[in-house]
């Protein structure tokens, strides 16, 4: 496995580029097709400098080059926003790249994913620890099968649903079809995001490395450790090698230990974050550190939607802990496990007891999704308008904590346990 790591300042391109320049100098891609799988728009990545590194180095060695986005079940990306996501404009696009084709990830088209084979219910439920048994196909983005070679290009943050990210997980969900997909997230949600988050090994891993070793395709990952626009540190080699050693870095850099928990948190959402289906984020990460009876505000007034693919399933079953689904789970029967995953990582910790649903925190949202629609959907609502975010800054000592950016470092207690 190759590295490069600056713990003081950030690489620059031209590091990058000689660091991409060594990891292929022993492969062999010469007359082979390859494929890069990479994030959308909104991991923070430095892909302008990738993509072109990746270009400079491979345009005269390989027969074909060309990148997947692992959207996972995120909206496909149109192509001005894609173009601005790898730093070329459309002149370039249709001129010096016109021979790299940039393909969405298209996770409910049949037509466009094969089965690589099955994980058994015996598998899965030594994986799980007993929580699930059932047999689940593995489908996959069938690109891959048509490539010599293909590289994760991606980030490695902590996760709600599978520890860390990055590595096999650029795969599945990235490029996966549902049915894989909706088994770890409820799997991760069962085992609950304070518990997952953060922890390197965790039963969702196992079940992503698993499927990922049905991909008989030559695989390789470039795993990079990212700090709002800086890159600190970048890894090369077999997915599962070069993922462990970012993971162990993004415990480092992505972790912020708290003494005492807050009982107001306002996180602010990135622009990258353009609805609460990825905004929920900041309560992923914020969620270990809000005091009991504590609130998490959202404040994202560029956010206007719920979910653009799954807002009608959200606005049907709302935002609740796992045990009130657990409770009555054959009312739900119909709902994709990612679906309900989703709704507990937002809703957070908390019990459902003699039909009452006691949530630990209260989520708010100060956005601009409309107040009866918040309400709707068992989440608060604040007028983003009213909320001034200086008044939460600096006031610690008071249980008052402001979070610039959120929704990529997470937040903890120093004496939490992980799993």
């Amino acid at each position: 496995m190759l590295k490069l790591v600056h713990e003081e300042a950030p690489l620059t391109p031209e590091q990058l580029s000689e660091f991409v320049q060594r990891a292929f100098e022993g492969e062999q891609v010469d007359g082979k097709r390859v494929l890069f799988i990479i994030p959308d728009s909104t991991r923070s990545m430095p892909m302008p400098a990738m993509f072109r590194a990746l270009f400079d180095t491979l345009r005269v060695r390989v027969a074909k080059m060309d990148y997947l986005i692992a959207l996972g079940t995120h909206p496909p990306m149109p192509d001005d926003a894609t173009n601005k996501m790898l730093g070329i404009t459309g002149q370039e696009r249709n001129g010096v790249y016109r021979d790299v084709g940039v393909f969405n990830h298209d996770w409910k088209n049949p037509a466009m994913l094969a089965r690589i084979g099955d994980l058994s219910a015996d598998q899965l439920a030594e994986i799980s620890g007993g929580r699930l048994r059932e047999t689940v196909p593995v489908t996959i983005n069938k690109r891959v099968l048509d490539y010599d070679f293909v590289c994760i290009v991606g980030p490695v943050f902590p996760h709600e649903v599978v520890g860390f990210s990055g590595g096999n997980k650029y795969f599945f969900p990235g490029i996966a079809g549902e049915e894989l997909l909706n088994v770890f997230h409820w799997l991760g949600a069962l085992i609950t995001n304070p518990i997952i988050n953060g922890a390197k090994y965790t039963p969702v891993r196992a079940v992503v490395d698993a499927a990922a070793s049905l991909i008989r395709t030559e695989k390789r990952c470039f795993c990079l450790n990212v700090m709002g626009k800086d890159c600190k540190a970048i890894y090369y080699g077999a997915p599962e090698e070069a993922w462990s050693a970012a993971a162990d870095l993004s415990a480092k850099t992505h972790i912020v230990y708290k003494e005492k928990p807050f009982k107001s948190v306002l996180a602010m959402a990135p622009e990258m974050y353009d609805e609460i289906w990825v905004a929920g984020k900041c309560m992923y990460k914020l969620e270990p550190v809000v005091a009991d009876g504590g609130e998490l505000i959202i404040y994202g007034p560029h956010i206007e939607e719920v979910s653009v693919t799954h807002g009608d399933l959200i606005k049907r079953i709302g935002y609740h802990t796992r045990d009130y689904f657990l409770a009555q789970m054959d009312k739900f029967a119909d709902i994709p496990g990612g679906i309900l995953a989703h709704s507990t990582h937002v809703r957070g910790i908390g019990a459902y007891e003699d039909g009452v649903e006691k949530c630990r925190v209260q989520v708010t949202l100060a956005t601009s999704i409309p107040e009866e629609e918040c309400r709707a959907i068992n989440l608060g609502y604040r007028d983003w308008r009213s909320i001034e975010p200086e008044k939460w800054r600096n006031r610690e000592d008071e249980g008052y904590l402001l979070v610039e950016r959120a929704g990529e470092v997470l937040y903890k207690l120093a004496n939490s346990i992980g799993v």
